[in-house]
This record gives C-alpha cells, structure tokens and sequence, in this order.
C-alpha cells in the first residue's frame, strides 16, 4: 500500500487516499460506477497516476477473488 495507497487519520480524517495526493479511492469507484473510463479519472484527477489506479485495481481484484473464493470452499 505504501506507494500507492494512503490512510492518515491527518489526511481527510483518514479516508484511503491515493499516495501523494488527496484524492479518495472512492472518487475512482465513483467514476467507474458513472460510466466513466481510467482515462477520463487520470485525466480529471492528475495528481493520480495511471499506476496507482492500476495497483489500486488489481488489489481490490485479489481481494475480491479470496472473498469469493473462500465463500465458495
């Protein structure tokens, strides 16, 4: 999480941010749910990474195949 991810309680009360900046991983899923693309987020959000959304992306991904995976054994 260290490079990418960010909970602080000094920073937005300790929300998950994305490393370096202020902005919510949230505001990606809020994006996503919109309709909107990874580009548009990176675009609109330029302090963020293509990177950090990818690893952020991938994380939630494995997180979710272990809690469906456990689920289902």
């Amino acid at each position: 999480m260290d490079d990418f991810i960010v909970v602080d309680k000094d920073i937005l009360g300790g929300t998950p941010v994305f490393a370096g900046t202020r902005v919510p991983l949230r505001s990606l899923i809020d994006y996503i749910e919109a309709g909107k693309t990874i580009n548009d987020f990176v675009k609109d959000f330029p302090s963020v990474s293509l990177g950090q959304v990818k690893y952020f992306l991938e994380s939630a991904s494995a997180a979710i195949g272990k809690v469906i995976h456990g689920i289902y054994l």
